[in-house]
């Protein structure tokens, strides 16, 4: 791994973001992926990270896949080290890629999912999971998508059989805390070259 991204999967960030898992940072060395895309990676997955940290403490009773949530947001994009275009330009061609390289590289299809589905969290077969992965990915950058919120609220209602605007208050609050580091995160990976 060269130090570039080595220093997009672990390096020391002010305290700013958790290293992404070695296993991940290796996956993604072995693929090629460049240190932006590593470094945008390690971004989200720290915000889902915060976000099921959050949903553990305020919600314990509210059974969801932590791991499968970390991976996910870990390697949502993964598909961007083929369609190189993507990193700065608009496409969707990484998804269905991103899934099929985690496929080949052995990951099971509950969490190579997630490489398909980030950008789809309207769907039927959308689990909390896919919607807090889908969620870290916005919210990383403190983009709020109301529609992804009220699915994630409405969740959260179902599970603790509180009301929408309790849960909707709670849920706003940790989206304006991880939010307002988003020019942090954002200044982090702009920091690495779109190409190796």
């Amino acid at each position: 791994m060269d130090a570039a991204m080595s220093r997009a999967t672990k390096g020391m960030v002010d305290s700013l973001l958790l290293p992404l898992p070695d296993h991940i940072a290796e996956l993604l060395s072995d693929v090629g992926s460049p240190p932006r895309l590593a470094a945008h990676l390690r971004a989200v997955h720290d915000v889902a990270h915060q976000l099921v940290t959050w949903v553990e403490q305020h919600r314990p009773t509210l059974i969801f896949d932590r791991e499968a949530v970390l991976f996910g947001a870990a390697t949502h994009d993964i598909g961007k080290s083929v369609h190189l275009a993507e990193l700065s330009g608009p496409g969707s061609a990484h998804e269905e890629a991103g899934q099929a390289l985690l496929l080949s590289r052995g990951v099971c299809p509950e969490h190579a999912r997630f490489a398909a589905t980030h950008a789809s969290w309207t769907g039927p077969d959308a689990g909390l999971e896919d919607l807090l992965v889908s969620l870290a990915d916005k919210i990383w950058k403190n983009k709020r998508v109301p529609d992804l919120e009220d699915l994630i609220v409405a969740r959260l209602s179902e599970a603790t059989g509180r009301a929408k605007w309790e849960e909707f208050i709670e849920l706003d609050a940790v989206l304006s805390r991880i939010g307002d580091r988003a020019d942090e995160r954002l200044a982090f990976q702009a920091s690495f070259p779109i190409y190796s």
